[in-house]
């Protein structure tokens, strides 16, 4: 019997409309994504596709026409985006493994807020062709699972070289699912240091992060701290710089010619890439 998976609604599944959360912008396609017709002639069952924060902009799972993705175990929490849908259908059991996509956390914090295990590969190493991008040179889709061995089983099925895509290559041998689990040896892990660190007052997340810091250390692990300030600077050119255009361009013509159907908040993030890309094309 095939597995049952999930679909993030702007990635490909034949003959079901691609809607990436809005209506208007609908279309059916022909084909499946590479990655979904993969995991289809590997033996899992598309059972439907999923939610997401409009044009997979945003973080949170509240930005959706079709209405917000709440948490799965507890109702007034949010599910965390842009892969809302497909995190949440897994966590309520209704899948055994969905398909998301990532450009700024979409993979894997939605995973964090219900309790999943999100994996975000490195471009190229799944295919992104049927995937419709945010952010065209930062997107990949992402794995959503219950734990590390069903998202190492659907990785292997998934990936795959794609001369479609520009950005496809090989996954290369010493990186291949059969070695998943047999690495050894004392594990080293990047830290904010303390001055860097921004918690913006929500002394819970605090006291999680600080947990996890001493759980981590209980069982041997090492730290090492990192300059984080680089991190933050370039977090801040995909909602302020020049990957805003991309998601501009993305949503033409429609951001030009009808923006009032576009989510609010969406458009409000979108509308400000008309400029830099006008820049860029002439």
């Amino acid at each position: 019997m095939g597995i049952p998976f999930a679909i993030k609604d702007n990635i490909d599944l034949a003959g079901i409309p691609t809607t990436a959360g809005c209506e208007i912008f609908a279309y059916t396609p022909k084909k499946s994504s590479q990655v979904v017709q993969q995991l289809i002639d590997a033996g899992a069952i598309p059972v439907g596709k999923t939610n997401l924060d409009q044009f997979a902009t945003g973080l949170n799972g509240t930005r959706s026409p079709y209405g917000a993705c709440h948490n799965a175990f507890n109702y007034d929490y949010i599910s965390g985006g842009s892969s809302s849908g497909s995190a949440v259908a897994v966590a309520l059991g209704l899948a055994s493994f969905s398909l998301g996509t990532d450009t700024a956390g979409s993979g894997r914090i939605p995973a964090c807020f219900n309790n999943l295990v999100g994996v975000k590969p490195s471009i190229g190493l799944l295919s992104a062709t049927g995937m419709l991008p945010a952010c065209r040179s930062l997107d990949c889709m992402t794995i959503f699972a219950y734990n590390t061995d069903d998202a190492n089983i659907a990785l292997g099925a998934a990936e795959g070289f794609d001369e479609r895509d520009g950005y496809s290559r090989q996954n290369p041998f010493d990186n291949q699912a059969r070695h998943y689990g047999l690495r050894t040896g004392p594990l080293k892990v990047g830290v904010i240091p303390a001055h860097q660190l921004k918690f913006f007052g929500d002394k819970s997340y605090e006291k999680a992060y600080l947990q996890t810091l001493a759980l981590l250390k209980e069982q041997g692990f090492a730290f090492q701290e990192i300059d984080y300030a680089p991190f933050d600077e370039i977090a801040q050119l995909l909602y302020e710089g020049p990957w805003v255009s991309e998601r501009y361009i993305a949503t033409q013509p429609l951001i030009d010619e009808n923006p009032d159907v576009i989510f609010p908040v969406v458009r409000e993030i979108i509308s400000p890439g008309r400029q830099t890309a006008s820049n860029i094309i002439v």
